[in-house]
């Protein structure tokens, strides 16, 4: 980007699941004639609505939004398509003249979008069979202690049930000797595209664990059962990647008969809060997050105010 040229600025919206994000990027959107890209990984699946907390056709059409509902379940999606499509959404709004948000809980995205993606060695589809084969052999937690054992900083940060993830860290391992944590740190990027305010929202963690469970029971409240269900009736098999997502695969369970709703309950609200205490641990590793209240949205205002008009 030429020197004398502005960047275009983007507002980051970010925080954990059930805080608030959505409620507030719809107000200070709307109020600012902004439109809203989402950073989350399962709205880009189309069907999937309840369990994902996807806006509503309402508030769709109070704010406009981008990257959801971009393909269907049975249909690949990682960071490098978010990146492509979120850079064009983001060219044709600045052009415009729209405040931008970058509303998500999807950590990664938002860190992709902002510096790029790391690149590490090829795939090594030798070693990839072995750790398949490890997989079917022993299961997925014999991989992650495998990994734990040998690169506990990248298991700290790998979700124990993210195996694409977790043979990935045990590859970059082998082929290079060292942490692929300690590669993507020492990957340094070229300029930011863009310059960036980040507003992350929080609450005290009861507060949090109490919107959890009152978002948890307004989902199986508004059908994600039977939205599951109609998946299934659909053609679509209860493998698919966006249905071992957190909350989906736990309905799975209850409809293949393997829980009840009451455990079903209950297990979607302790993963849940695993999932934003990680997601907190994430963002919390991120000096550059300005931390507010949701209720304190006044002041969230004025800071994106004076964003905007430096």
């Amino acid at each position: 980007m030429c020197p004398n040229v502005k960047k275009p600025r983007l507002i980051v919206i970010l925080g954990p699941t059930a805080v608030g994000k959505t409620a507030a990027a719809m107000a200070l959107a709307r109020e600012s004639g902004g439109e809203i890209v989402s950073a989350d990984s399962m709205q880009v699946y189309r069907f999937l609505d309840i369990g994902t907390a996807k806006p509503t056709l309402e508030e769709q059409s109070l704010v406009r939004h981008h990257i959801i509902d971009v393909v269907n379940p049975d249909e690949q999606f990682n960071a490098a398509m978010f990146i492509g499509l979120a850079h064009e959404a983001i060219r044709k709004l600045s052009d415009a003249g729209k405040p931008v948000f970058v509303v998500g809980g999807t950590g990664l995205y938002i860190k992709a979008l902002l510096g790029g993606l790391f690149e590490g060695p090829e795939a090594d589809e030798d070693l990839r069979r072995l750790y398949k084969q490890e997989l079917k052999q022993f299961g997925r937690m014999h991989l992650y202690e495998k990994l734990r054992e040998r690169d506990e900083m990248a298991a700290a940060q790998i979700d124990r049930h993210d195996i694409p993830r977790i043979i990935r860290a045990l590859e970059v391992l082998e082929l290079c000797g060292i942490s692929i944590v300690e590669k993507q740190n020492a990957h340094r990027f070229g300029d930011s595209l863009y310059d960036v305010v980040k507003i992350g929202l929080t609450v005290e963690r009861a507060e949090l664990y109490k919107r959890i469970d009152q978002r948890t029971e307004r989902m199986l409240g508004n059908g994600i059962v039977e939205e599951v269900e109609r998946l299934f009736s659909s053609g679509y098999r209860e493998n698919l990647k966006p249905l071992q997502a957190l909350g989906y695969k736990h309905v799975v369970r209850l409809i293949k008969g393997s829980c009840n709703l009451t455990d079903a309950t209950r297990m979607i609200k302790r993963d849940t809060r695993h999932f934003a205490k990680r997601q907190m641990t994430w963002f919390g590793r991120d000096g550059e997050i300005e931390w507010f209240a949701p209720s304190d949205i006044e002041t969230v205002r004025r800071r994106i105010d004076q964003f905007l008009s430096a």
